[in-house]
């Protein structure tokens, strides 16, 4: 008998002692991008892991999945309503499936410079669009990027409005995007940034829109001969946490999350930055023939869009379109 007491204490205590330990860090953060490991997206929320788990001491610990592992972008975002990923960056225009007046952000050739993206993004526009999220089950703290997207194909260069007609390109999963291209006469094909390469190969589609990031260092450059800077749409990129994760949180760990994405977001715009200055060269270097649109052409362009702005003028509501374009001034 004194046995079996001895060793039911014994068996007590090696939990008891356990436990703390397992307790430490029983907090695991599951961020998942659609993003190549090197693109500064995904080093944004490598960085964003850095600060937190420094700023916890350890109690969350962050796992970084890049390139599209846990799913593509739509995946990606009902994985975080079910609480199963718990933090990401995203494209505007996925994110408007589940809250359409972040489509706003995806009218073609409304932003004219990073600066002005800037602004919009951090301020009252950008904070109210955010607002909305967490009825949909995700928390947005800020705005990282994307960057501008321009278009690359590898039939022709396209230095007119008429050479993109008859394109087919991919495009995001984003009806704006869609409507974009297809007022322009070409033949759109939104498919998850993760299927894009082996689809440019096979010739599923002709060419892809993405910022210069995305272009190098998925390769694009080895399927498609053509790139033409149009700067058509700017890719504001908020970062997200699943609000069912997040509600699980002290205090504490609450205030740590919003300082690393705060200090992430300073670190992922400059990384940007860097990209887009080395990127042109780097892809002419591959052997890609780089070609600007005119200002008379872009123009064309511009034009040839206004059915798009009067469409989701209606659909998005006049007055965040009017106070859009009166902000981008």
């Amino acid at each position: 008998m004194k046995k079996v007491l001895s060793m039911v204490i014994a068996a007590t205590f090696s939990v008891g002692l356990a436990a703390p330990a397992a307790m430490a860090a029983d907090k695991v953060m599951k961020c998942g991008i659609v993003t190549n490991k090197d693109r500064s997206l995904s080093k944004g929320l490598v960085e964003f892991g850095k600060i937190l788990e420094k700023e916890t001491g350890g109690t969350i610990k962050v796992q970084v999945f890049t390139d599209g592992v846990l799913g593509g972008d739509r995946q990606t975002l009902e994985g975080l309503q079910m609480g199963t990923i718990h933090c990401t960056s995203v494209s505007t225009g996925p994110i408007a499936a589940f809250v359409p007046q972040f489509d706003v952000f995806d009218l073609p050739f409304l932003f004219k410079d990073k600066a002005t993206a800037f602004k919009v993004a951090d301020g009252p526009i950008g904070k109210e669009l955010l607002d909305k999220l967490p009825a949909v089950g995700m928390i947005g703290f800020n705005y990282w990027e994307n960057g501008f997207r321009h278009l690359t194909n590898n039939k022709r260069e396209v230095k007119t409005l008429e050479d993109i007609k008859g394109l087919k390109i991919r495009t995001l999963e984003s009806k704006i995007h869609v409507d974009t291209w297809k007022q322009l006469g070409a033949n759109p094909t939104p498919m998850s940034f993760s299927q894009l390469y082996t689809a440019l190969e096979q010739g599923v589609v002709d060419g892809q829109e993405n910022p210069f990031g995305n272009v190098v260092s998925n390769k694009f450059n080895e399927v498609q001969k053509y790139l033409t800077t149009t700067g058509h749409v700017y890719n504001a990129s908020p970062f997200l946490v699943s609000k069912k994760f997040y509600d699980g949180l002290t205090d504490k760990e609450k205030e740590a999350v919003k300082k690393a994405a705060k200090e992430a977001q300073a670190f992922q715009r400059l990384e940007n930055d860097k990209e887009d200055t080395v990127s042109a060269g780097t892809l002419q270097a591959r052997g890609m023939k780089i070609t600007a649109l005119n200002p008379g052409e872009q123009q064309r362009v511009v034009a040839a869009l206004k059915p798009v702005y009067d469409k989701y003028s209606e659909t998005l509501g006049k007055d965040l379109v009017a106070r859009m374009l009166a902000a981008v001034k």
